[in-house]
């Protein structure tokens, strides 16, 4: 298990050199969102708003993880991403 905490994956994501793909960027939203704040309670977003919609899902997607799983997942997935982004 690392012992990197997700405010220092957070920081390590802004030096990364290049873009992740937005399939990337969307599970590390999903992650964060739920490592933060755990199960998404909002509504879903209306209309024609895709990007809106997209991190909804993502989010979403996570439903059930704990909040410390979904860090964990998180950190992990910068480190993976990091090879590749920085």
């Amino acid at each position: 298990m690392s012992t990197q905490s997700l405010d220092d994956a957070v920081a390590l994501t802004k030096k990364f050199t290049s873009k992740p793909s937005n399939e990337e960027l969307l599970k590390l939203y999903g992650l964060y969102k739920q490592a933060t704040e755990g199960d998404n309670e909002t509504e879903r977003p209306g209309g024609f708003d895709f990007k809106a919609a997209a991190k909804y899902n993502a989010w979403m997607n996570m439903k059930g993880k704990s909040k410390e799983e979904a860090s964990e997942q998180y950190v992990q997935l910068v480190n993976e991403l990091s090879k590749d982004y920085l």
